[in-house]
Order: structure tokens, then C-alpha cells, then sequence
């Protein structure tokens, strides 16, 4: 009898130690990307509907949400529920619901506004175009705008760099902002500007990636880099006429898009104090101009926006295009992001409570399985209490 008590104590044991395994896992700190988080869809702004949504594993147009006021940047909230879609001919942000693509509410911001950036941190968004000066801070819960960040003339660019330490009350993130001659910061917890760099040929395009270096295009079509610490301002490329940018979570390589020669550039990492490296590392050619690019959060594909009304599908890993869909219209920007599971959307939960219930659970398991073992082991230990005597 003992024998048999020892020979379920040991599964007992397994199953207590993995299902606490899994629990660390799951209530681990998870990383938030910049593009929305896990890779199942691309988001395709200025298809000729308004906005496509094409479906990664399907390599598929799954749904089309018809949107005037020529939307140009799209951005996601940090669990997937809200699309952020700035309307310059309204002279309009759109807060949409991700789950059937119907708009929650709509922020007024002038001067043609086409771009946006938004803090993980804080769940605002942050928007401003080169029609007019200043960025609008808007909450978007209620699309109502909270504050203007002053610039010294129209905005080019917006970019998001994640320096706020949790613990500390007086430093925030930081906005990043392309305006007429300099690229100012401002710090997001003090709104208070903290620089203002200047950068030759006109500021444009900006991209933060993981690091200390910032990256931004030119009007006049150069490639720059802007050390976070010191700000010093080094040309990397020149020659081309560059569109937004993004990153590989996974190896920090910069996906450019030049518009002007048809390609698409991929540039080695820069960091701070090393030998700059050759650039680019490598060039992939397209059939026609590519406006924006995405590359999804585990590395595996980028999406390239083309001025046909295509979208090109390029396997990173394996260097090669391996798809081209249709979205028609003249594709301004692209983004990859979660598809938000449709119990949160219908609960109005989010994933991090849903991630509380799941954990709830999972302790309630483990208690009752050691409370479980703990019962065998004092059973046992009295069945074989007479034998010893004896």
C-alpha cells in the first residue's frame, strides 16, 4: 500500500512543479513592441477602401474598414483593442475598435495631421502634421486633447523613446519630434523640452529602436543617426528619398524604405562608442515605390506598402519575397500587430486581467495538489508507523 501511495506521489509531485513552471512563465513581465505586439496581422492605411487588414498566416486581405479623410498612419494600443488612424484631409485622429472596425471617436487636431506616436506607458497617443506647429497630446479613451507640445514650425516626424525609469516620478519617456530645422525632445512626465538638435537638410522621419541611437531621414535625402546621450548628430547614407522606417526586434537591424530608387535598405545596428559599421548590409530591390515597411515582432517578415496598391511579403530569415497582395488605393503606412481574442472584446477585459484569472486559477490548482501530497505523505508515514514497531 505504501508502494502504491509513492507510485502516485511522484506524477503528484511532476504535475505541482510544472504547473508552476507555466504560472512563472505566464506571470512574467511581457515585452510591448513598438509595432503592437504578437505578429498576426498588418494593418495597411490609404488602401483604396480606407484600410486593409491582411491576415499573416492566411498571407490574405481578410476585411477592408471604409475610412474618408485619406488615413496615413495607423498605430495600435498596447493590448491590441484600439486602432489609431490619423485623417489629415478631416483634420481628424480616429480611435477604432480593432474587433469590428467601427470608430469609437474622433479627436480634432490641425494642420493635415499624418503622424502619430504613442507611450506604452502612459496610453496616450500624440499626433501633429506639417500643415501647422505644435503636437497634440490626446487621451484616447475619449479622444479629447489634453495639451499642445510647442515646436518651432511644422512637424515631419514622431518617435517614441522608452527611457522612463517605473520608479522614478519626475522622468518620463520621451517625444521625439521632426520640426522645421531641429529635432526637439521633450520629456513626457515633466512636459518639459529637454533638447533641441539640430540636423542638416531638414529633419523627417524618426525611428527609436531598442539602444542608445535614434535614427532620422532628411527631406534633403540623407540618413542621420542621434546618439541618445550626447545627441551628437552622424551621417550614415545620403542619396535617397526615404520613407518610415522600422526595426527587427531581433537583431536591431533599420528597414528604410528609399522611394526614389525602388529599394529597400537594410542598415547594420549603430551603437554608441563603436566604429560605425558598413552600410547598408544589404538592399532588397522592389518593382515599384515603397512607402512604409513593418517587420513583425518575432523577425520573420516584413511587409512592404508600395505606391501600386501593393503589399509585399519578404521572409527575413530567408532573404527572399515570397508573396505580393493587393489593397489597391495609394498605401501610406503599415503596421503588424495581435489580433484581440474575442472573449476580451466581449468581456471589455483586457489581456492582462484575463492573464489575473488564468493565474487564479492556476494557484488554486497548486494548493489543492499540495494540500493533496501533503495528505499521501501523512497517510503513508502512519501505515508504516506499525511496521517499524514490529
Amino acid at each position: 500500500m505504501v508502494h502504491s501511495r509513492r507510485r502516485l506521489l511522484y506524477p503528484a509531485l511532476l504535475l505541482t512543479l510544472t504547473l508552476m513552471g507555466l504560472l512563472l512563465m505566464g506571470s512574467s513581465p511581457r515585452l510591448a513592441y513598438a509595432d503592437g505586439g504578437a505578429p498576426n496581422l498588418a494593418y495597411v492605411a490609404g488602401a483604396s477602401q480606407g484600410l486593409s487588414i491582411i491576415d499573416i498566416a492566411t498571407q490574405k486581405v481578410t476585411k477592408n474598414v471604409a475610412l474618408k479623410g485619406d488615413p496615413h498612419t495607423v498605430l495600435l494600443s498596447v493590448d491590441g483593442a484600439n486602432l489609431f488612424v490619423t485623417l489629415p484631409q478631416s483634420n481628424q485622429v480616429a480611435v477604432l475598435d480593432t474587433h469590428d472596425g467601427h470608430t469609437l471617436c474622433t479627436a480634432s487636431v490641425p494642420g493635415q495631421p499624418t503622424l502619430l506616436a504613442y507611450d506604452l506607458n502612459t496610453k496616450l497617443i500624440y499626433s501633429g502634421g506639417n500643415g501647422t506647429s505644435g503636437v497634440r497630446e490626446i487621451d484616447p479613451k475619449n479622444c479629447q486633447v489634453i495639451r499642445t507640445l510647442a515646436t518651432n514650425g511644422p512637424i515631419y516626424g514622431l518617435a517614441m523613446a522608452y527611457v522612463s525609469d517605473p520608479q522614478s516620478d519626475t522622468v518620463g519617456n520621451q517625444l521625439w519630434i521632426s520640426s522645421e530645422h531641429d529635432v526637439i525632445v521633450y520629456d513626457l512626465k515633466q512636459h518639459k523640452r529637454l533638447a533641441s538638435i539640430p540636423v542638416d537638410g531638414g529633419p523627417q522621419y524618426l525611428s527609436n529602436p531598442p539602444g542608445t541611437t535614434a535614427y532620422v531621414t532628411t527631406r534633403a535625402g540623407d540618413i542621420m543617426t542621434i546618439d541618445l546621450v550626447s545627441h551628437k548628430v552622424t551621417k550614415i547614407l545620403s542619396g535617397g528619398s526615404y520613407g518610415p522606417m522600422d526595426f527587427d526586434e531581433t537583431t536591431g537591424e533599420m528597414y528604410i524604405p528609399d522611394r526614389g530608387n525602388n529599394r529597400l535598405l537594410v542598415l547594420n545596428p549603430v551603437h554608441g562608442g563603436f566604429a560605425l559599421p558598413k552600410e547598408p548590409n544589404r538592399v532588397i530591390s522592389l518593382e515599384d515605390h515603397p512607402q512604409s515597411v513593418a517587420i513583425t515582432s518575432d523577425g520573420q517578415f516584413a511587409f512592404i506598402a508600395l505606391a501600386s496598391g501593393k503589399v509585399v511579403m519578404y521572409d527575413v530569415p530567408g532573404r527572399q519575397l515570397i508573396n505580393t497582395l493587393t489593397v489597391g488605393g495609394n498605401p501610406q503606412f503599415i503596421i503588424t500587430g495581435l489580433y484581440p481574442p474575442a472573449l476580451a472584446q466581449g468581456a471589455n477585459a483586457s489581456p492582462d486581467s484575463l492573464l489575473t484569472i488564468v493565474n487564479i486559477v492556476a494557484y488554486v490548482l497548486i494548493v489543492c495538489l499540495l494540500l493533496g501530497l501533503l495528505f499521501i505523505f501523512l497517510r503513508s508515514r502512519k501505515k508504516a508507523e506499525p511496521h517499524k514497531k514490529g
